[in-house]
C-alpha cells in the first residue's frame, strides 16, 4: 500500500534528504520525501501507525513533524498551465521549492523566475530593471566623470568648486544608485552571509558597501586617516565611482539575464496556440459553437475543412486527411476513416467529418506535450556561474585578509593603531573587490552571441554557449532536420522504354495541380522545374486517401496508390511492380500514374536528405561526439537514413514522450545531451536536453523551446556553435584572471606590508588603476572573439 502524508517544518533541500533518510530508518517503510508538496509519499506491506514515524523523525533531532491522516495514492490529471504565477530559484537551490510572489532566492539571493505556463507577465521583471539600470546610470555616470577628471592637470571643475565640495556631489548623485537601483545586490549579500552561500552578491555586496562605507567615513571625519590617506586637495580619496561603477555593471548582467528569462513562456504560448478556443458541438441534431471549455467526454464536434482539431476522439462519421506532424513530425497527412483516433492541435485537410470525444483538457495528447515542456524547462537547473564559484572561495580568503590585517596593525603598531587597523583592514575589502567581475562574463556572452548571429547561429543565454562546450551525445530528429522536411518527387519509374517521359510529366502536372495533397505538389513542382505546362482537365475528382482522377483529351488517367489501382481494374505491369518494391523496402512513397487499363509509370517520393547532414555527421563524431537519431517514422525508413549516415545508433516510431524519455535515460548514464529538432514534437526533448538546438526552418514551437536556433536548418552550423562555445567559455576564463588579478596582486600592499621597508601604504590611485586596469583588460580581452574564426 502506498500513502501520503503532510511533513512540517521543511525549508530547504537539507531538510528534504533529513527527513527522508529518518521516515526511511522505519522497517517496512520506502519513503520518498517531496520537498514543494510538503508531504511524503510511503510505501509498506502492512499498514504503520503514524506515531511511529513521528517518533523516527523525533530521534533524528530537528522540529519536523508528519501529518495524522494519510491519504491513499491517488492520479489526478495534470493542468495543461499554472493557473496564477509561481515562481523558482534558477539555480534549484531548495530544490523544487516554488514560490507565490516574485522575489530573490532565500539562499542564493537570485531572482526568482515565474515558471513557464504562468499567467503572470514574465516581462515585468525585465522592465523594472532596465527601468533601475535607467536610473543607475544616470546618477553613475557624473560620478565616474567627477572622479576621471580629478586625474587630468589644470582641470577645470576645481574652478568651479573645492575638491570637498565635489566629494559632496559625488555623496549626493551615489544615493539613488546604493539606496534604490542596486540596494537588491546588498539585501542578497546579506542573506548570502546568513546562508553561508557565498556567491557574486557576497563580493560585490562586501566590497561596494565597503568602499561606500569608508568614502563616507573619509567625507565626514577626514582628520581620523593618518596622512598617509589623504590627497594633494588635503583631503581623503573617497571611493563613490568604485562603488556605483560595480554596482551599475552587476546590474547591467542582470538585466540581460532577465531579458533571456523573459522568453521561458513562449514555447508554452505556441502550443497553447494550436488548441482553438471553439468547437462545433452537434446536440440533437443541431450544430451550436461552444467554448472548448464546454466540451465533455462522448460528446459529437464537427471538424470543418481546414480545422484544427480542438480535443482527443475518434472518427465517428466521414473521413479526413489529417496532418499530425505536431505528434510524428512526418510532413505526409494522414488518411483516417470511421473509428480512427484523431489528436488535438493536429489540422484536419479539405473534408469535414464528425468526431465523438474520448479525452478533453489536460487529458488530451497535446496537454500532455504542454505538460511535459513546462517540466523539463523548470525543472532544469542552471550550472553555477562561474564567478559565483570564484566568490565561494574568495570571500572567505578577503574576509579572513582583512581580519588578519586589523589584528596586525592593532597589536604591532604603535602610533594610532587601531586607526590604521580600521583604515588598512577596509582597504582590503576595497582593493579586493574587482569591478570588472560584472562585466567578464556578459561582455564575453554579448562578443560571442554577436559572433554567432554573423554565422547564423541564434543563441538565447550565456548559459547555453557555456553548456554546449560540455556536450557528448547529440540527439537529431529526422524529417526537417537531417531531412527537407516536405515530401519531394525524386524519380520516375517506367513500365516501358516507349513511353514519352515528357507527354507524362504534361498529364501528371494538369491533374496534380488541382489537388491539395501535399504528395501531389511535389509531382507539380518537379514538373514545373522541367519547364512543362499544364493542360485542360475536365471531370476532375479527388478521391480520400487514394489520389485523383480526370479526364485529359476524352481519355481518363488516375494518379494515385495502389488501393485506387485495384479500385479501378488497373493493371500494374510485373517489371514496373519490381521497381516499385525495392523503393518501398527503402521507405519511399510511390504513386501510380495510369490511363484506364494500365498503369504507365510510378512516382518515387521521399523526404530527402539534406546535402550537408552527412558533412555535419562526420565533424560531430571526428570530436568524439556520438550522434543519434530519434524519428517518428517508420523503422524501414530510419534504418535506410541510419545507415546512409553512419549514425551511432537511432530508433524509430518515438512520440513525443518516448524521445523525452530517452533523453532523461542518457542524463541519468551522466551524458551531457544536445537535441537537435525542428517540429512540435521535439518541443518536450528540446527542453529536457542540457541544450535544445532547433532548425530556423522549423516551428515556432520548437524554436521557442530551443536554446540555440539554425537560422540556415544546417546542421554543420552545431559544430561551429560547440567552437564558439569553447571560445567564448576559455575567454570568459581568461575575463576572470583579468578582473582577479590586479585586485589580488593589491591586497598584500592593502594590508600594509610594504609599510614596514618603505612607509608605503596603499595609494587610493593605486586603487584606482587596478580596477581600471582590469576593466579595460576585460573589455579588450572580449573584442578579440570578434576575430576568430569558426
Amino acid at each position: 500500500m502506498k500513502h501520503t502524508y503532510p511533513i512540517s517544518g521543511m525549508t530547504c533541500q537539507g531538510c528534504r534528504s533529513h527527513v527522508e533518510k529518518a521516515l526511511n530508518t522505519v522497517e517496512g517503510a520506502v519513503a520518498t520525501v517531496n520537498l514543494e508538496k510538503a508531504e511524503a509519499t510511503i510505501e509498506m506491506e502492512h499498514h504503520i501507525p503514524t506515531e511511529v514515524f513521528e517518533k523516527a523523525l523525533k530521534a533524528s533531532g530537528g522540529n519536523y513533524h508528519i501529518g495524522q491522516s494519510p491519504q491513499p495514492m491517488l492520479a489526478k490529471p495534470k493542468p495543461v498551465a499554472i493557473q496564477g504565477a509561481l515562481y523558482y530559484c534558477p539555480m534549484h537551490c531548495e530544490g523544487d521549492k516554488t514560490y507565490d510572489k516574485p522575489g530573490s532566492c532565500p539562499v542564493c539571493g537570485m531572482d526568482l523566475v515565474a515558471q513557464a505556463g504562468s499567467t503572470e507577465d514574465e516581462n515585468s521583471t525585465y522592465q523594472k530593471l532596465l527601468f533601475k539600470l535607467k536610473i543607475a546610470i544616470a546618477f553613475t555616470l557624473p560620478i565616474f566623470i567627477i572622479s576621471m577628471t580629478d586625474m587630468i592637470p589644470g582641470n577645470s571643475l576645481f574652478q568651479w568648486a573645492t575638491m570637498t565640495t565635489w566629494n559632496w556631489v559625488e555623496l549626493v548623485l551615489s544615493i539613488p544608485v546604493v539606496f534604490y537601483a542596486t540596494w537588491m545586490f546588498f539585501e542578497r549579500a546579506w542573506q548570502s552571509l546568513i546562508s553561508r552561500h557565498f556567491n557574486m552578491f557576497t563580493l560585490i555586496g562586501i566590497g561596494a558597501g565597503a568602499a561606500w562605507l569608508f568614502s563616507m567615513i573619509a567625507l565626514f571625519f577626514p582628520s581620523i586617516f593618518p596622512h598617509q590617506f589623504h590627497s594633494h586637495h588635503g583631503t581623503v580619496y573617497v571611493y563613490f565611482e568604485a562603488a556605483t561603477v560595480i554596482l551599475t555593471l552587476v546590474l547591467l548582467g542582470q538585466v540581460l539575464e532577465a531579458r533571456a528569462h523573459g522568453k521561458t513562456n513562449a514555447a508554452i504560448r505556441e502550443l497553447l496556440k494550436l488548441v482553438p478556443n471553439e468547437a462545433t458541438l452537434l446536440r440533437d441534431g443541431k450544430e451550436m459553437i461552444v467554448s472548448i471549455d464546454q466540451i465533455q467526454k462522448l460528446d459529437l464536434i464537427r471538424v470543418k475543412p481546414g480545422e484544427k482539431i480542438p480535443v482527443d476522439g475518434h472518427i465517428q462519421e466521414g473521413h479526413a486527411s489529417i496532418d499530425e506532424s505536431m505528434i510524428s513530425g512526418e510532413p505526409i497527412p494522414v488518411d483516417k476513416q470511421v473509428g480512427d483516433i484523431v489528436r488535438a492541435g493536429s489540422i484536419n485537410g479539405n473534408t469535414s467529418f464528425v468526431l465523438q470525444t474520448d479525452k478533453v483538457g489536460a487529458e488530451t495528447l497535446l496537454a500532455q506535450i504542454i505538460d511535459l515542456v513546462h517540466q523539463a524547462s523548470s525543472s532544469k537547473a542552471p550550472i553555477q556561474k562561474m564567478a559565483d564559484t570564484i566568490s565561494s572561495y574568495f570571500v572567505p580568503a578577503v574576509v579572513l585578509s582583512s581580519l588578519l590585517t586589523f589584528i596586525a596593525w592593532a597589536l604591532l603598531a604603535d602610533e594610532n593603531a587601531y586607526t590604521f587597523a580600521f583604515v588598512n583592514a577596509i582597504a582590503v575589502l576595497i582593493i579586493a573587490c574587482p569591478c570588472a567581475l560584472g562585466l567578464a562574463t556578459p561582455m564575453s556572452v554579448m562578443v560571442g552571441v554577436g559572433k554567432g548571429a554573423q554565422n547564423g547561429i541564434l543563441i538565447k543565454n550565456a548559459e547555453a554557449l557555456e553548456k554546449l562546450a560540455e556536450v557528448n551525445v547529440v540527439i537529431i530528429d529526422k524529417t526537417g532536420t537531417v531531412t527537407e522536411g516536405k515530401p519531394s518527387l525524386e524519380k520516375m519509374l517506367v513500365s516501358s522504354e516507349e513511353i514519352i517521359e515528357k507527354d507524362v510529366w504534361q498529364k501528371i502536372l494538369s491533374l496534380n495541380i488541382l489537388s491539395e495533397h501535399p504528395l501531389a505538389k511535389a509531382s507539380v513542382v518537379f514538373a514545373k522545374n522541367l519547364g512543362i505546362s499544364p493542360v485542360q482537365v475536365n471531370q476532375f475528382e479527388a478521391i480520400l486517401g487514394k489520389g485523383v482522377l480526370g479526364q485529359i483529351a476524352g481519355k481518363t488517367y488516375a494518379i494515385g496508390n495502389q488501393k485506387l489501382m485495384e479500385e479501378r481494374g488497373i493493371n500494374i505491369p510485373v517489371d514496373l511492380f519490381k521497381q516499385v518494391l525495392a523503393e518501398q523496402k527503402q521507405g519511399k512513397t510511390i504513386s501510380y500514374f495510369a490511363d484506364e487499363k494500365e498503369a504507365q509509370v510510378a512516382l518515387v517520393i521521399s523526404d530527402k536528405i539534406k546535402e550537408s547532414s552527412q558533412q555535419a555527421i562526420l565533424d560531430l563524431q571526428s570530436e568524439g561526439l556520438q550522434v543519434i537519431m530519434l524519428t517518428g517514422d517508420n523503422q524501414e525508413t530510419a534504418d535506410l537514413v541510419g545507415k546512409k549516415l553512419g549514425l551511432d545508433a537511432w530508433k524509430a516510431q518515438m512520440l513525443p514522450q518516448s524521445k523525452l524519455d530517452e533523453i532523461v535515460r542518457l542524463q541519468a548514464e551522466g551524458k551531457k545531451v544536445a537535441m537537435a529538432g525542428d517540429g512540435i514534437n521535439d518541443a518536450p526533448a528540446l527542453s529536457q536536453a542540457d541544450i535544445g538546438i532547433a532548425m530556423g526552418t522549423g516551428t515556432d514551437v520548437a524554436i521557442e523551446s530551443a536554446e540555440i536556433t539554425l537560422i540556415k536548418g544546417d546542421l554543420r552550423d552545431i559544430a561551429k556553435a560547440r567552437k564558439l562555445s569553447q571560445m567564448v567559455i576559455r575567454n570568459i576564463k581568461e575575463n576572470l584572471f583579468f578582473a582577479l588579478g590586479y585586485n589580488v596582486l593589491g591586497i598584500p600592499i592593502a594590508a600594509g606590508v610594504l609599510y614596514p621597508f618603505f612607509g608605503m601604504l596603499l595609494s587610493p590611485m593605486l586603487a584606482a588603476l587596478a580596477m581600471s586596469f582590469s576593466s579595460v583588460s576585460v573589455i579588450s580581452n572580449s573584442l578579440r572573439l570578434r576575430g576568430k574564426a569558426l
